[in-house]
């Protein structure tokens, strides 16, 4: 009776995880839109960007109305991009996909405020080639104190529990992709990746600590090169020229770098620590390596 009655319950807080965060990627929509343009992302309250009528409470419900208007604006009947039921959904599911991993404690809280850090700049660099710092520095000093706190209460079941292998991670994350960036530009003679991606490995490092850094860089690397060629020989295949991209992007700058962190990260926050285990025990088993400390 007892487990039947759990399981219902963490059944409704998934469901409840889901609409909160369909609610705050709403929320996110409005940032992603407003933040490359310093504007105020809480005056004026949402409006359309095309005829500037303001989107009424029976608008704005996240994927439902959208569906409803048939992807349409009420008032100018101009197409509503669907980057805005996407980030909606993307977030609702992230959310609940922590609550499923974290469970009720407060590590669920901290890492749904990382998983929507994470979309927002995702969506930004998509779109505007920047990375906000409104997002990532403060990122850095949650990330931070959130380390302190697993330090002295360990119900959290935060990731980092010792804040200095948050500022190790924070240190390895940012000087990592600002070292590479440098040699970059002084052996390749191209554009590197740009100073918003140092902030964001950084924000990382702090929230996940240095060993997840390694594989973060690993992950969004790999991804990225992967997802790097193909678009590159897709666009020779079908002829596309450098121009076709933002005026103020370099030439040879094929896409951002951001989105990539952004994927790794997750990828770490949810299965890092059980990999990096995984592998310290192999390697622990080899004769003449001592065992080495695991993530908790």
């Amino acid at each position: 009776m007892i487990q039947a009655n759990w399981q219902i319950l963490n059944t409704l807080f998934l469901i409840v995880s889901f609409v909160a965060g369909a609610t705050i990627g709403s929320f996110l929509n409005v940032c992603i839109y407003r933040l490359p343009r310093n504007e105020s992302i809480v005056r004026p309250r949402s409006r359309c960007p095309k005829c500037g009528n303001a989107i009424a409470w029976f608008d704005n419900i996240p994927i439902v109305s959208w569906l409803l208007l048939g992807a349409k604006c009420r008032y100018c009947h101009e197409t509503i991009s669907w980057q805005y039921p996407l980030v909606e959904a993307l977030t609702g599911a992230l959310f609940a996909c922590v609550f499923w991993r974290f469970g009720f404690t407060v590590a669920t809280f901290a890492y749904m405020l990382l998983t929507a850090a994470l979309i927002l700049v995702t969506f930004v660099d998509l779109t505007e080639w920047i990375i906000p710092d409104q997002v990532t520095v403060p990122g850095i000093f949650i990330g931070l104190a959130l380390s302190l706190l697993g330090m002295f209460y360990a119900p959290a079941n935060l990731v980092v529990t010792d804040v200095f292998d948050s500022l190790i991670g924070m240190v390895l994350g940012g000087a990592s992709l600002y070292l590479l960036d440098k040699i970059t530009v002084l052996l390749l003679r191209k554009p590197g990746m740009g100073f918003g991606d140092v902030k964001l490995l950084a924000m990382l490092g702090a929230f996940l600590g240095w060993k997840n850094v390694v594989l973060i860089i690993m992950t969004a690397s790999l991804v990225g090169s992967v997802i790097g060629i193909a678009i590159v020989l897709l666009r020779r295949r079908k002829g596309t020229e450098t121009s076709a991209l933002p005026d103020d992007m370099p030439k040879g700058h094929y896409i951002p770098f951001g989105p990539y962190l952004a994927l790794a990260g997750l990828f770490a926050m949810f299965f890092g620590a059980d990999l990096i285990n995984f592998y310290l025990n192999r390697l622990s088993a080899v004769p003449g390596v001592e065992q080495l400390p695991l993530i908790q």
